[in-house]
């Protein structure tokens, strides 16, 4: 297999094309909310919901019926055409590379509304091939179109075999921009016996140790506490280190349950808390959550800020309510401190209640 030169990634892969990014930045990504352009009623009501959604996400992949494809594609045209998304950022999820559709999703996109687009993500991507074909097909779209600035790439991870090659698709062009979990798409590629989109499951669990009788024996038929435990620990983690490598962001995807809001709490938290950014909003009551879980809470910024302060250069360590604090505990707090200025400038409540600490301190 031949390798280019590193440096080959950081030139246009088509003449005319715009240079490729260096860095991606950390734009406020909580929740990527999804939207069916070929329903009127939904589409009408995307204009409004800009600034109250961190990315709005045109949707033309799974949800769209294949006699809706156009119609979702055209829809979308017209509203990437049509509204200003001011702070919110406009992503579109195009049909998988072997349909019918992806060709022309990608033809009529980049030259009518390639200069909104922010991110196009890439369903079932199996390898770098896939992302090396999206990336070259951009480069001369781009070029055709005159646009100035790249659009970046998100791959959903859906196969295990995307998975298996998750290093390699995160640094397959500077365009990537990260990779959510798909988790439905994968427990059925994996075989895995879980029919949940997303969350725990039942079946999964750890138990306690049986209690001993007098006679020192197990009892084995004794209540114990079970702790049902979280299937997708392992693949999140696997792709927030690879993610974090290639100074791309990881996001946990789809919670299929819309009721259980409980449930799709908990699922954000752990990904958050593993290194998450953000997560997918498939209902506007689940837009709420992600805002609120994905942001950090008062009291992890309160107590961030006094680490920061009582380290001073950075060095050394010291104690703050009985917990020694080191350097390495003062990059965790910096990393808090950095997310709670971003989305403080595009979300008024956590600014104030953010602004508010200050007051307490």
């Amino acid at each position: 297999m031949s390798h280019k030169s590193a440096k080959d990634f950081f030139r246009p892969l088509a003449v005319g094309a715009p240079m490729p990014p260096r860095e991606i930045p950390a734009r406020p990504s909580r929740a990527i909310h999804f939207f069916d352009p070929s329903n009127e009623k939904m589409a009408a009501k995307i204009p409004g919901m800009v600034g109250t959604v961190d990315v709005l996400l045109g949707n033309l992949e799974d949800a769209v019926k294949a006699d809706n494809k156009v119609a979702a594609r055209e829809g979308l045209i017209r509203i990437g055409q049509s509204t200003d998304f001011g702070p919110t950022q406009f992503w579109t999820r195009i049909n998988s590379l072997d349909s019918p559709w992806v060709l022309d999703d990608l033809t009529a996109l980049v030259p009518a509304i390639g200069d909104k687009l922010d991110v196009i993500m890439v369903p079932k991507v199996q390898g770098a091939e896939d992302i090396h074909y999206i990336d070259r097909l951009l480069a001369q779209l781009e070029a055709k179109a005159g646009i100035t600035r790249p659009i970046l790439v998100h791959a959903i991870l859906e196969t295990a075999r995307g998975v298996a090659n998750i290093e390699e698709i995160c640094g397959a062009s500077p365009r990537m921009q990260g990779l959510s979990l798909g988790p439905a798409d994968l427990a059925a590629d994996r075989k895995m016996k879980t029919t949940r989109v997303g969350g725990g499951h039942p079946g999964y669990l750890v138990r306690e140790d049986p209690p001993k009788g007098a006679d020192g024996t197990s009892q084995i038929d004794a209540p114990r506490a079970i702790f049902q435990q979280d299937l997708w620990h392992y693949t999140i983690a696997k792709m927030v280190d690879a993610c974090a490598t290639h100074g791309i962001y990881p996001y946990y995807g789809p919670f299929g349950d819309i009721a259980d809001v409980v449930a799709c709490e908990d699922q954000f938290r752990n990904a958050f808390l593993l290194g998450c950014v953000g997560t997918w909003s498939l209902h506007p009551k689940q837009i709420a959550i992600a805002n609120r879980v994905f942001a950090p809470s008062v009291e992890d910024i309160a107590h961030a800020r006094r680490v920061a302060a009582a380290m001073g250069d950075g060095t050394g360590a010291v104690m703050i309510d009985g917990k020694m604090e080191d350097d390495a505990s003062l990059k965790q707090c910096l990393v808090l401190v950095a997310l709670a200025e971003q989305l403080a400038e595009i979300d008024p409540e956590l600014k104030a209640a953010y602004d508010a600490i200050e007051v307490q301190a």
